[in-house]
């Protein structure tokens, strides 16, 4: 039995690039385009309206641009995956939008060869750039490399404590994260208190200062 299709809604102001884009997706049988939208606001009402697994985002977008977009969703806490399209190359856009979320990163000029590939690799909970981008990642790896040398105590974290780290990087209170994560809110302060004495972390809300001081590195794949 083959599994349910990922369901993609695709955010582009150009129709036939949009085309070209369900063109793309609908060569993988495990991904499925449920919806299109043409700007940012209409993008946010598919959102609400068609649940998506995960959408794929051009930046440039009119009313409402594609960090904008990525913006409304931090701030409802919204975590659906998203997949930037875009020509731009510049390292503070990009480092703006994986600090807003963004898991994908794929430039204009290679969907055709990379969109499949960055779709499969943000299924599996993965962060993906475009090769061309290989350089800007590679800092962020760097800054990730420094912080795990500052702090030797993230190694020393199950797969749980680190997904609970990372939701507390999102922002998310302990409710909101028993909620994301099928567990008690009880359950969430054991982890985080396991967290804080990891990391030798003491004092007024500690956890979350830390959390959001590197979320960059801690967002990574």
């Amino acid at each position: 039995m083959n599994p349910t299709p990922t369901r993609v809604l695709v955010v582009d102001d150009h129709p036939v690039f949009r085309a070209g884009l369900r063109q793309v997706i609908a060569a993988d049988t495990r991904f499925t385009v449920i919806g299109e939208a043409g700007d940012g606001l209409e993008a946010l009402q598919c959102l609400r309206e068609l649940k998506p697994d995960v959408m794929v985002l051009d930046l440039d977008l009119p009313k409402l641009d594609g960090l904008g977009v990525a913006r409304e969703l931090q701030s409802a806490k919204n975590a659906i995956p998203i997949v930037i399209l875009t020509m731009h190359k510049r390292e503070s856009l990009i480092n703006e939008a994986v600090d807003l979320g963004v898991r994908g990163f794929v430039l204009k000029d290679n969907t055709v060869t990379d969109l499949l590939e960055c779709l499969r690799a943000v299924g599996r909970g993965e962060s993906w750039f475009s090769p061309a981008l290989s350089s800007v990642w590679g800092r962020r790896r760097s800054r990730q490399t420094a912080l795990q040398k500052e702090q030797p105590g993230l190694a020393e974290l199950t797969t749980t404590e680190r997904q609970i780290l990372r939701l507390v990087a999102d922002n998310l209170t302990s409710r909101e994260i028993a909620e994301r994560q099928g567990v008690s809110p009880l359950t969430v302060e054991t982890h985080r208190k396991n967290i804080c004495r990891k990391l030798n972390l003491e004092g007024s809300h500690p956890l979350l200062q830390f959390a959001l001081r590197h979320r960059s590195e801690l967002l990574q794949g």
